[in-house]
């Protein structure tokens, strides 16, 4: 019995826990002063588990045995780099027997701060491109496995050479960072080539946790009130202040993409926005086609649109919902064809048990529509990769 039983799950979002080689063994020796160095990772246990793991290729055979002995409880063991597969792509193998599931994206979990976070060019395009090379080599052992790499859009020319690196690794997802890049929209017509692309190799664009920053601003902690804790830095990585604004910069990056006209220029061009909820999807679709339906006087592009905002949300976008919101509810909101599954593993995020809180939430839902979160959606996401 795996984790998955009898039905047909493919997983939108899991993570490698990177190592503190990770990018700096696949970079070229001219650019290796530029790589940014992940020692400095101080999250509550993950650091300490990233530096004890140094060097290592994988766990130990006693390790592995053990955590194979978990079965289908595999969720319910080790989380970052103590679980199975988090650094090892065969180990991941060997959990995705476990878990049962049919094809599993691939994230890291530390770079995006390090890439999208920096201003110096010459550090994110570098470390960027080391990236791509290191998660090709974790996904390269199992055709399962879709890693995702990381591309920059500040200069459209560097990110165009990066992203045609990226489709000959074979990844099979393109993680772009939420801001306006390089001062421009993500609609500007500079970035016309980076959408064709992708639509014409059928590789989605992401937004994932991590796109921007994770942190409602420092102002806004000061209560005035000593002593008060918060959750940052720990297991959960955010605060619940976070958690409030977390999606926010992504929802704006769809809405300008949207409002802009990539997705109607490109009708083949897909996205994902994993990680950041999908409470706030259906009242952006409202809101955008509220726009549109006002605004096409004086912003007379907005009056060509062949489809609605909430059409080509349909047709070309998907979302992942947190276990605790009711998927099932924003289902009868929006459509079933929005929302897929994501266990995040091995993240502590993730929780023991994703499947059970989903199925709570999709009790009431058709089998067609629970087969459309758990495995349809995700195909017409990443048609390619079948």
């Amino acid at each position: 019995m795996t984790y998955a039983a009898d039905r047909t799950i493919r997983d939108a979002d899991s993570h490698l826990m990177e190592l503190p080689d990770f990018l700096s063994r696949n970079v070229e020796s001219s650019m290796r002063a530029w790589i940014p160095s992940l020692d400095d990772i101080r999250l509550a246990d993950v650091g300490t588990q990233m530096r004890e793991f140094r060097g290592a290729k994988g766990h130990s055979q006693e390790t592995v045995d053990q955590l194979v002995a978990l079965g289908d409880n595999l969720t319910r063991g080790p989380k970052w780099h103590g679980a199975l597969g988090a650094f090892n792509g065969v180990e991941r193998g060997m959990a995705l027997e476990l878990l049962g599931f049919r094809q599993q994206v691939v994230f890291s979990s530390f770079c995006a701060t390090k890439i999208f976070g920096t201003t110096d060019s010459n550090a994110m395009y570098a470390a960027a491109a080391a990236h791509n090379r290191s998660m090709a080599e974790f996904c390269e052992c199992d055709a399962r496995l879709i890693g995702v790499g990381m591309v920059p859009l500040d200069d459209p020319e560097l990110a165009r050479q990066l992203l045609v690196e990226a489709l000959k690794l074979g990844l099979g997802a393109i993680w772009i960072p939420s801001r306006a890049p390089g001062g421009r929209s993500p609609g500007h017509p500079d970035h016309d080539a980076f959408w064709r692309s992708l639509s014409e190799n059928q590789v989605p664009f992401i937004q994932h946790v991590g796109s921007s920053s994770l942190s409602i601003p420092d102002p806004w902690m000061n209560d005035g009130i000593d002593g008060r804790q918060t959750a940052r830095g720990g297991a959960e990585v955010i605060g619940s202040k976070d958690l409030t604004v977390i999606f926010q910069a992504a929802q704006r990056f769809i809405s300008v993409l949207v409002l802009d006209g990539v997705l109607e220029r490109f009708p083949n061009l897909k996205g994902g926005v994993i990680e950041l909820g999908a409470g706030w999807v259906p009242d952006t679709i409202r809101r955008l086609d509220h726009a549109v339906d006002i605004w096409a006087r004086s912003e007379p592009h907005l009056a060509e649109f062949e489809r609605k905002p909430s059409e080509q949300f349909r047709d070309q976008l998907r979302f992942t919902p947190y276990p605790f919101e009711n998927v099932g509810q924003l289902m009868s909101e929006t459509g079933p064809e929005l929302y897929m599954f994501s266990s995040d593993y091995p993240h502590a995020e993730g929780g023991r048990d994703p499947i059970k809180r989903f199925d709570a939430a999709l009790e009431s839902r058709s089998a067609h529509e629970q087969s459309l979160f758990y495995e349809g959606n995700f195909r017409t996401l990443y048609l390619e990769h079948e």
